[in-house]
């Protein structure tokens, strides 16, 4: 396992910026510390740390392309070549666990995911359930300073009824989403995400944060585990190499918006 010392370096990118294609120059194993105290890490293939892990993002990847998902159609960048229909890609995502209060759309209070209650989501919801206690397994492993850092920033913060499993409160699956330049600011501070991704035939989809001048390979059945909240970041143009190529995305991330009383 490499060690990444993170190093601040100047650049001129700000939030909304378009995330253009960067060749990732993080691909091997990697511990991610700020002076000397990990913050996160990067795995090429999680089946060398949890075979089972790998298992359960199979079924959850091969079960959100099926119909039996809801989904809701992203309207991102897609880093696909206009007028190129073999480059062109669907977008979509699904969201499981909690959602945060929505005032603006007359929702003043959080909710659940409604895709739990889809009986031909089960499956996925099941495996997600289930992949996720996996991948908190691996941080235990890995960063066992920084699994019970969150732990207990979740035991303190957030009420049982809003977890998922017992490092995050939500879920979001993203099918061949890029994104522009963006911090996750309602992420609870001094949490980190968790991102497995899936996929075939296709290139870009790094997670790239400007700060460090780090770009992290996104392999199928990598794990990202990172601070979304910290820094800047973005994710690059997912490309097809083949008709029908995809990168999909299986996230974990605490938020803050669901407080003990």
């Amino acid at each position: 396992m490499k060690t990444l010392e993170l190093v601040e370096v100047d650049h001129i990118i700000k939030v909304g910026d378009t995330c253009p294609f960067i060749e990732p120059n993080v691909v091997e194993d990697t511990i991610f510390t700020i002076d000397g105290k990990p913050i996160g890490f990067y795995l090429r293939d999680i089946s060398q740390y949890s075979p089972k892990a790998a298992q359960l993002a199979d079924i959850a990847d091969a079960e959100l392309r099926s119909k039996r998902v809801p989904k809701s159609v992203m309207k991102r960048s897609s880093g696909f070549i206009d007028g190129d229909k073999d480059k062109q890609v669907e977008q979509y995502s699904t969201i499981l666990g909690s959602i945060p209060p929505k005032p603006h759309m007359r929702r003043p209070y959080p909710t659940r995911s409604s895709v739990h209650n889809s009986p031909k989501a089960k499956t996925f919801v099941k495996a997600m359930l289930m992949l996720v206690k996996e991948s908190e397994n691996i941080i235990k492993q890995l960063t066992p300073e920084l699994y019970e850092e969150q732990k207990q920033l979740i035991a303190d913060n957030i009420a049982k009824e809003w977890r998922f499993g017992e490092l995050f409160t939500s879920s979001i699956s993203n099918f061949n989403i890029a994104a522009n330049f963006h911090r996750d600011n309602g992420n609870l501070k001094g949490c980190a995400n968790v991102i497995i991704a899936k996929r075939q035939n296709s290139t870009g989809g790094c997670t790239t944060i400007p700060d460090y001048g780090a770009t992290v390979d996104s392999k199928d059945n990598s794990m990202l585990y990172y601070p979304a909240w910290r820094n800047v970041h973005g994710v690059t143009p997912i490309i097809p190499t083949h008709k029908g190529g995809y990168r999909n995305t299986l996230v974990f991330y605490p938020l803050r918006s669901f407080p003990k009383e």
